[in-house]
């Protein structure tokens, strides 16, 4: 077909084919059912409550006091001390605030920030399923190969198999992405778990990419270790993290990455291009916190730990299966005992069912699986919401399941 003078070809493709597989966030869709349906919104992993007053008013102040230009490109030095603290006290890892530190627009630049600047097209990289949805849209920007290690339900709750993940190293292997406390299942990786994780990049010469945003929520006698502090990984470790779980200001998009200086050039080469720097004033507040806020964080897994059991107990009555989480703030559940009573095919037919005929809104975890029949009879619900979200939640889904 000819175009007349003035008249151009329609472009071959608006979407560049990088991301064409990824569509619409699955958060996306279900909080836009959430809103259409006026349900309880227990899909998408943020509080309905705020975040600490320590915070905010240290934010408020260093507005206050003309702290609202850019901040440096690694991040305000008093962010970075703040961190190094926090790294030390809470993780046991050692770092240099100045060298070793970037503080990046929440956890997921900082995983997009690592992948761009460490990975090289054609790389392999070891990803734990169910995973995060942003791990593989930024492996596809990084031209970056994903191998992935399924976790299966076990009795004690969710585990990879060591077989598997042993065949999924090669000459090829640059980085293993590791999740722990593990969003959506809530395991808690144990200290074998690690180790032998941590033998395997020794072994190939591979890196570890450890995102530990759920650091502080573990629950019961679980605790969390990161892998950093294993033999032979600090000088070959990426620890992520953020601000927004452990203080419940998801909004406020503070994040980081500690790592040795050899990895954090590449870090800082793609922050710099990505956002330079963040919020001046939200780092003051989360430096304020990650100072002085510990005993809001162990009034936030206390009250976790209640609405973990409430909604738990609940969902368990009316039929869902599962082993309660060791840490994160998610329930991932089987569900074959209610689709199949209520005709369903699916996880993603029982999401889009929820919100319509039971007022409550969740995620369907095929989305966050290479093959999403491993995730299909899964459903994820959230459990970081105020006693009376969760009790209304629960008041419903027992109004519209307990008599199917």
């Amino acid at each position: 077909m000819r175009y007349a003078l003035g008249m151009s070809a329609p472009p071959r493709s608006i979407i560049a084919d990088r991301f064409s597989p990824f569509g619409t966030t699955i958060f996306a869709e279900m909080t836009a059912l959430a809103n259409t349906h006026r349900a309880v919104n227990l899909s998408q992993g943020f509080p309905d409550f705020d975040g600490p007053e320590l915070g905010k008013r240290a934010a408020i102040d260093a507005m206050r006091s003309g702290h609202n230009q850019y901040a440096p490109l690694p991040g305000t030095p008093v962010l970075r001390e703040a961190i190094a603290g926090w790294a030390s006290r809470v993780s046991r890892i050692e770092c240099d605030p100045d060298r070793e530190i970037t503080v990046t627009s929440g956890c997921t630049e900082a995983i997009a920030a690592t992948m761009l600047g460490l990975l090289n097209p054609g790389d392999e990289v070891i990803v734990f399923e169910p995973y995060y949805d942003s791990y593989r849209a930024c492996l596809a920007m990084a031209d970056a190969i994903p191998r992935f290690v399924t976790m299966r339900q076990t009795e004690n709750g969710f585990a990879y198999s060591s077989e598997e993940l042993v065949h999924a190293f090669s000459e090829r292997t640059r980085a293993v992405l590791i999740n722990t406390p593990h969003n959506p299942t809530g395991a808690v990786f144990s200290e074998a778990q690690l180790g032998e994780i941590a033998n395997l990049c020794v072994k190939h010469n591979a890196i570890a990419i450890s995102d530990e945003v759920y650091e502080r929520l573990v629950y019961d006698e679980h605790s969390h270790r990161s892998i950093a502090t294993l033999p032979g990984m600090r000088e070959r470790t990426v620890v992520l993290s953020s601000s927004g779980k452990s203080f419940s200001l998801t909004g406020w998009k503070i994040g980081w990455a500690i790592a040795p200086p050899e990895l954090t050039a590449g870090i800082r080469s793609a922050h710099q291009f990505l956002t330079f720097a963040v919020a001046t004033p939200l780092q003051h507040g989360v430096a304020a916190l990650l100072n002085d806020g510990e005993h809001q964080i162990q009034e936030l897994v206390s009250h976790y730990t209640h609405t973990r059991s409430l909604l738990g107990e609940a969902l368990q009555e009316l039929g869902f299966e599962f082993s309660p989480p060791q840490g994160s703030y998610f329930i991932l559940a089987d569900h074959s005992r209610v689709t199949e009573k209520l005709g369903l095919s699916g996880d993603v037919d029982l999401c889009r069912w929820l919100p319509e005929h039971a007022g409550v809104a969740a995620i369907p975890p095929s989305a966050f699986y290479s093959d999403p029949r491993d995730g299909s009879k899964l459903v994820r619900f959230a459990f970081c919401k105020k006693t009376e979200t969760i009790d209304e939640a629960i008041r419903r889904l027992r109004a519209a399941l307990s008599n199917t």
